[in-house]
C-alpha cells in the first residue's frame, strides 16, 4: 500500500491523506485476500503493509501462525505497532532487500509493487521466498491511462517542473496481463490467475480525484521537489485535470487494478 523499494528518507506518505478513501482502498485488499487458499499454520509476509490494519485483518482471516508486515515508510509503519501481537509483527524494510527467516507459505502484496522496477526479477525473488505449495498474491494499480495519471506526467514535463525534477517522469513498470501469466509459468507456478478489475469509485466530486492521487501517485513527485515548488505543481495539475473530468456529483472514478495469484509447484 506504500512505496517500498527505495532508500528510506523523510516520507511523503501521510496515513491521514491515504485513509481519506479508506473504504475504497480497502476493497481490492479483501478481493485479493479472497484468492488465497487458507491452510493451517501459514507463515505470511505482507509486503507494503502501510499502517498494518489490513494486515491484522488478513492475519486473523487466515488464522496464520506467523505474519510479518513490511514497509519502508516509517510514517505509515508507526501506526502498525498497535496491531502487533499473537503472531503478527511489523518491520521497517525495503522490498528488494528484505528476506524472510524461513520459507513462506504466502507472499502477499496489495498496491505496492508498482513502485518497484523490473517485475520479472522482483517476482523471481518472491518465488524464491516461497516453500513448495506456497502462494503468491499480488494486486497492483493499473490506472495509468486515466487523466488522473497522464496529467501528472504532462505537468512533470513542463519546463519549471522538469528542471526541479531533473527530468524525472514516473513510468509504471507493470506488465501486461498475458506477460504476468507467462512469467508465473516460467517461475514454476501452476494454474496462475491473472485478471484486470475496474472499480467504480464513487467520490463526492471531481475535486476528490486530486485528493485521491495526493495520497499515492503524487507522492512520487512531492518527494523530489521543495514544498513551494510542489504546491505550484499541484495547482497546475488541478488546473489541467479538472476540465478533463465530468462535473458530476457524485463523481465516478473508474480505477483499474491487476490481480496476480499462483501456487508454487513442488520442485520449482
Amino acid at each position: 500500500m506504500t512505496e517500498i523499494g527505495r532508500t528510506p528518507t523523510a516520507s511523503p506518505w501521510s496515513p491521514e491523506q491515504y485513509d481519506r478513501f479508506k473504504a475504497e482502498r480497502s476493497k481490492p485488499f479483501y478481493d485479493l485476500l479472497a484468492l488465497v487458499q487458507r491452510r493451517p499454520g501459514m507463515r505470511v509476509a505482507d509486503l507494503g503493509c502501510g499502517t498494518g490494519e489490513l494486515t491484522r485483518d488478513m492475519h486473523r482471516a487466515l488464522a496464520a501462525a506467523e505474519t510479518v508486515g513490511v514497509d519502508s515508510s516509517e510514517t505509515m509503519l508507526a501506526k502498525s505497532f498497535a496491531f502487533a501481537g499473537n503472531g503478527l509483527r511489523f518491520e521497517h524494510g525495503l522490498l528488494e532487500a528484505w528476506e524472510p527467516g524461513a520459507p513462506l507459505d504466502l507472499v502477499f502484496s496489495n498496491a505496492a509493487v508498482h513502485w518497484v522496477p523490473d517485475h520479472p526479477a522482483l517476482f523471481a525473488r518472491f518465488a524464491r521466498m516461497l516453500a513448495p505449495g506456497g502462494q503468491l498474491a499480488i494486486q497492483v494499480p493499473s490506472n495509468d491511462e486515466h487523466p488522473s495519471h497522464t496529467v501528472a506526467a504532462e505537468v512533470a514535463r513542463e519546463p519549471p517542473f522538469a528542471k526541479a525534477l531533473h527530468g524525472y517522469v514516473r513510468v509504471v513498470p507493470n506488465l501486461r496481463l498475458a506477460e504476468y501469466v507467462l512469467l508465473l509459468e516460467r517461475l514454476g507456478f501452476r494454474d496462475p490467475v491473472v485478471r484486470a478489475q475496474v472499480y467504480a469509485q464513487r467520490l463526492g466530486s471531481r475535486e476528490d480525484v486530486v485528493e485521491w492521487v495526493k495520497g499515492t501517485l503524487l507522492t512520487d513527485y512531492a518527494k523530489r521537489m521543495d514544498a513551494s515548488t510542489y504546491e505550484r505543481f499541484l495547482q497546475r495539475y488541478r488546473a489541467l485535470l479538472l476540465p478533463r473530468l465530468s462535473d458530476t456529483r457524485p463523481f465516478v472514478f473508474p480505477f483499474e487494478r491487476t490481480f496476480v495469484w499462483g501456487v508454487k509447484r513442488e520442485g520449482a
